[in-house]
């Protein structure tokens, strides 16, 4: 593991300093274009994909309502009202939940990983109450992950102290307009989300059991996309601003940013929106599985080598702090997740990264926003409308997990630039001694 000497800064590096100052100071008029064939190609996609799902899901609900007024199949009164109030719950928690976040990051980080297995807890037992075979299957799930999210608590409790730091010196100084265009972005959830809910709802009311799945499951994987993309725009936007400012002093207008992000970048940002999810997904599986396999040589771990090499090369393909970069220097998705993955390499930050925090609380915070949505609809669905309350609480688990997820958008994308900047000039006055001496604690516990 390499140690970075940060112990004096000599004229040489001074004038490196000054050098990267100015540069980075240029980088505030680059001239941002579709550079790339691919990105035009994904940008176009996407858009074309908005396009097909309106149409599909205005379709739908046009189905829906006119078909439930001539059959007893499908009851709109009873299925809508719980999944709108989780929408709107989900946006609501969300909210809340990144405000705690800015107030007192410490104390957000300790709540999540407790309130998130509790949650998920409550929600498991929720599905056994149910008492169908889909909502006891769902249930048992939710409790062995609700464990899961235990123990994992208590393996990296230790972790809590640095990760709070870490927390709280990246978001003290947000950029300007950071809590707004979260606001504006939970508003924009909420109306797609109900949006998607309307086409779900005509999707059910088709008999035919085949097509309906298919359509619910387009339906989900176009929400999922979505909203990833624009969780992953704000993480662009912000990421830039607060690059600028800790790498070159820029203050840079967060509308500009945004703007640029969204006429230039949105190629990039869809091509994240899919291999981000994906990769981290299988880079969590690879390190569980190493993590349980050990050394043992048993048949059912020898593959575990192959997984974590495998996940090794994924990760450099796409990763969350490639982001900074696509919004900084105009780079492509892959381009950039490369380059930065390169930088945390060679100033030797690769482990402290692998054990940062930030991405776990994150998705406890989407877990624990999912389940609350989950607990409301769910109770609802119970009263009104039992035979529906299985899949009313699955969706309304998924529409919080996500509106959570795009609530903590901000604080995500502004530790990303905090590192990534760090990462590429380690001397700036910029920065506290937060890193320095994790990598320290690091060095000395590996001897």
């Amino acid at each position: 593991m390499t140690i970075l000497n940060l112990d004096v800064i000599t004229v040489t590096d001074e004038e490196k300093i000054q050098a990267h100052q100015d540069w980075l100071s240029s980088t505030n008029t680059i001239k941002f274009t579709d550079t790339t064939p691919a990105r035009k190609i994904f940008k176009i996609l996407f858009y074309f994909h908005l396009f097909l799902i309106a149409i599909l899901v205005t379709s739908l609900t046009i189905y829906g309502l006119v078909y439930a007024s001539h059959s007893n199949y499908f009851h709109p009164k009873e299925w809508y009202p719980p999944l709108f109030i989780s929408t709107l719950c989900g946006g609501a928690v969300g909210f809340t939940w990144q405000w705690i976040t800015a107030r007192n990051p410490a104390k957000a980080i300790r709540e999540a990983f407790w309130l998130s297995p509790l949650l998920t807890c409550a929600m498991g037992i929720l599905f056994v109450y149910i008492g169908y075979a889909p909502s006891l299957a769902a249930g048992v799930v939710s409790l062995v992950s609700a464990l899961i999210q235990s123990l994992y608590g208590i393996w990296v409790r230790h972790r809590f102290e640095y990760a709070s730091r870490i927390l709280s010196v990246s978001i003290a100084d947000p950029p300007t307009q950071s809590m707004r265009l979260a606001f504006s972005s939970i508003l924009i959830g909420i109306l797609y989300c109900s949006f998607m809910v309307c086409g779900i709802g005509g999707a059910r009311a088709i008999e035919r059991t085949k097509l309906s799945v298919f359509f619910i499951l387009v339906i989900l994987l176009s929400l999922g996309w979505t909203l990833q993309f624009l969780k992953n725009v704000l993480q662009v936007t912000i990421s830039r601003v607060k690059y600028m400012h800790l790498a070159g002093g820029v203050i840079m207008d967060t509308k500009v940013a945004l703007n640029d992000t969204v006429k230039y970048l949105t190629g990039s940002v869809s091509i994240g929106s899919i291999l981000v999810p994906f990769i981290t997904l299988f880079r969590g599986f690879a390190r569980s599985t190493s993590l349980i396999g050990g050394d043992t040589g048993e048949f059912m771990f020898s593959c575990v080598s192959c997984y974590m090499g495998i996940a090794s090369l994924l990760v450099t393909c796409g990763n969350r702090w490639g982001l900074v970069h696509v919004g900084v220097y105009n780079k492509g998705f892959v381009q950039a997740s490369s380059d930065t993955w390169d930088i945390f390499n060679r100033v030797g930050l690769e482990e402290l990264i692998n054990l940062d925090l930030t991405g776990s609380f994150c998705f406890l915070s989407g877990v624990a926003g999912g389940a609350i949505c989950s607990l409301v609809s769910g109770t609802w669905s119970i009263v009104i409308h039992k035979n529906y309350a299985t899949e009313i609480s699955i969706y309304a688990f998924l529409i919080g997990y996500l509106m959570c997820r795009l609530a903590m958008s901000w604080p995500q994308a502004c530790v990303s630039a905090y590192y990534v900047a760090y990462a590429e000039n380690p001397q700036s006055t910029q920065f506290d001694s937060t890193i320095p001496v994790r990598l320290e604690q690091l060095y000395r516990s590996r001897a």
